[in-house]
Formats: structure tokens, sequence, C-alpha cells
């Protein structure tokens, strides 16, 4: 068992947007409450290691996601508090007549690898080293739980308001659909507990370490910056990604449609890239690059863009016109590159005309790019 301190909390928020995609949410909101939640408590959070500490919690133990559901441009004005997801936590123990042990995130990406450490820390209960997606994904079922059968229900979801949802549903996939109706009747956000399972179902299924993955990358970067060392070529080294290219925004179509922030982001490419054209298709997180037609990487592996200058993640509703960009192509967890799982989170799924080619053979094929 790890202790997370407020600086572990710190670099978590930092890989945590590296790893949400442009989406998750904005991780800084999370971290706030995090802090904030630490502070009541008095005390770090525990952060349990399944391969090491899976003895410390009971077989039957419940553990449960929680985080929040809706569009990430809505958080920006509408933003969540610790009692919606304490209250979600609470009618999902009701409903099953058994408290919950340990509390873990959905996605390791954005907010939502943040508010579950919140929420753990208000119930005074440790933390899961594991998420079900490596990274953020728009819908509630692309995770490595559903690519095993593992439903997602009972699911609560719990409004600014305080209007409690329970949603008992045949599968994950059934869920997404009826909660992202109900989140839009909620104003477009809201905080959910979901996903009930025992600690060897998590181990088996999830993806393990992903906690401690986010932290590393936080922690690397603040040595680079320390350092004023190249930040990119550092972070594409560690995370063993590649650039896509280099640009400046020159046009962004962004709205908020059926519980999602959906768009394009154009680029004109510059140093390097400069004469070429780029695009960004995204749906919370970014899905497709492209230059012109020649694709670049493709869901479900990573697409991060970070700010020229300070090698920042950026945001897909934080996205402007002039922005200076370095994108990055990483590969995604192995679970989620099976036949199956890009059924799921492939490009086809979001009716894009294209076949997942992972990065690193597009880059191959592709090359010359732009350079580290």
């Amino acid at each position: 068992m790890r202790l997370l301190d407020k600086t572990h909390i710190h670099h978590i928020a930092a890989g945590a947007s590296v790893l949400g995609c442009g989406g998750g949410g904005d991780p800084h909101i999370g971290k706030i409450m995090a802090l904030n939640a630490i502070k009541q408590r008095g005390r770090p959070i525990e952060l349990l290691d399944l391969n090491v500490d899976l003895d410390k919690l009971h077989p039957d133990a419940l553990i449960v996601a929680t985080g929040m559901i809706g569009s990430p441009s809505v958080m920006i004005e509408k933003l969540p508090n610790d009692s919606e997801s304490i209250e979600a936590c609470r009618f999902m123990e009701r409903y099953l007549g058994k408290k919950i042990a340990a509390i873990y995130p959905i996605e390791v990406g954005g907010a939502n690898s943040l508010l579950p450490l919140a929420t753990a820390a208000h119930l005074d209960v440790p933390v899961i080293d594991v998420d079900a997606m490596g990274r953020a994904f728009p819908e509630f079922h692309m995770t490595t739980f559903y690519l095993d059968g593992i439903n997602s229900s009972p699911f609560v979801l719990v409004d600014s308001k305080a209007n409690i949802c329970l949603i008992q549903a045949q599968d994950a996939y059934e869920t997404e659909k009826k909660s992202r109706a109900l989140c839009i009747e909620m104003g477009g956000i809201a905080l959910f507990a979901a996903y009930p399972i025992t600690p060897a179902v998590a181990k088996a299924s999830g993806i393990l370490g992903t906690i401690s993955r986010a932290q590393e990358i936080g922690e690397t970067l603040e040595k680079a910056r320390n350092e004023k060392a190249d930040i990119v070529q550092v972070l594409t080294k560690l995370l063993k990604g590649f650039v896509l290219f280099r640009g400046r925004a020159n046009k962004i179509d962004l709205r908020v449609t059926g519980g999602f922030t959906c768009g394009l982001a154009c680029f004109d490419g510059v140093d390097t890239d400069k004469g070429k054209t780029f695009k960004v298709s995204f749906q919370n997180e970014y899905l497709l690059a492209q230059c012109d037609d020649l694709l670049l990487c493709s869901t479900p592996d990573l697409i991060i863009l970070l700010d020229e200058d300070t090698g920042v993640p950026i945001l897909a509703e934080r996205l402007r016109y002039g922005s200076r960009v370095v994108a990055l192509g990483v590969p995604a967890d192995k679970k989620l590159c099976t036949p199956q799982g890009l059924k799921v989170t492939g490009p086809q799924y979001f009716n894009y005309d294209v076949n997942f080619t992972p990065v690193e053979e597009l880059v191959k094929a592709n090359r010359p790019l732009s350079k580290p």
C-alpha cells in the first residue's frame, strides 16, 4: 500500500491531463477536489496495488467506480461537487446492502482520474490502482470490463440538485445509451457510481497500475521542466510514442451534441511540417489525426495535443484559433487493440471510414513525418 499526499495528487493530475487525450474533463478541477478532500481528511489517501495488496481486501469486498459523465464543455461552467459522488456511492450501498470497501477510476484520463480520489478520501476508503481504459474514452462501455462481459449495473447517477437515477441494464452498452439521455436531462453533466465488482475481477479484467503511471508521467514532466529539458522528447520517450505533426490551429469547429463535445480541429503545418495541413476529429477525446488524406493515428491509440511553448496538454474544449501544438501518437493498451476491442473503441465505431492500424506501423509507413 502506498500513500498519496498533495505532491502525488499534483503529479497524478499532470499525468491524467496527458492520458486524457483532450477529454475526460479538466484534471485541474479534479485536482482541487482531491486536495481539498485530503485537507479535510487530515491524512493521505491509501492506494492499493492489486499485484501486492490483494489480500488486504476481502475476496467479496465491494469496489466501485466513480466519476463524471457528460460533456467536458459543460463542466467549465457547471462544476461538480463532492456531495454528488458521495451520494451516488451511498445510494449504491443502500441498494446492494453492502458497504463500499474501495474506489477506483473507470478511466485514467482527465478529471475522472482525480474525482475518485476525492470520493475515496471522503468515504475513508482506499483507492485501487486500476482502471478499465488506460486513457479516457467518450462512452461509458468502452472498457476492458465490457469486453469481458462484466455488467456496469447497477449504475447510479446524481445531478447538482441531488436528483438520483438508478439504471439496471443488461450490459454497459445499454447503460451508456440510457445514462447519456438522463445526463442531458440533468443539465449535461452528472456524477456516477457504477461497475460494482470484486478485487479479483478488477485484477483479472482491469488495466493495472494506471494511477501510478499517471503519477510517473507527472513526475517526469516536472523533472523535465526543472532541468529545462525538451518536454516533447522526454514525453515521447516515456510513452513510447511518436510526434505526428507540429501545427497552428486555423479552424476549430466545436459543438455540444448528444451529451458530448464534438468537432474538428484543423491545423497549418509549421517548422518541418510547413506546407502541410492536418486535422484532428474529436468526441470529447481526440479520435482521429490525418494529414490531408493520410491517416496518422486513430483510436484506440492515444492522440495527445501539447502546447508548443509549455508542453501542457490541451483539452479539446480549450482549443483556440492560433493554438500552436505538437501532436503525439501513443500506442494503446493491447487489450483494446484486439478484434473485439476494436469493435468498441476503433475508428469504425465512430463512423470514421478507416481501418485501425497501430500508430507505430502508420509512422513507419508514412515517414518522413515531423521530427521530435
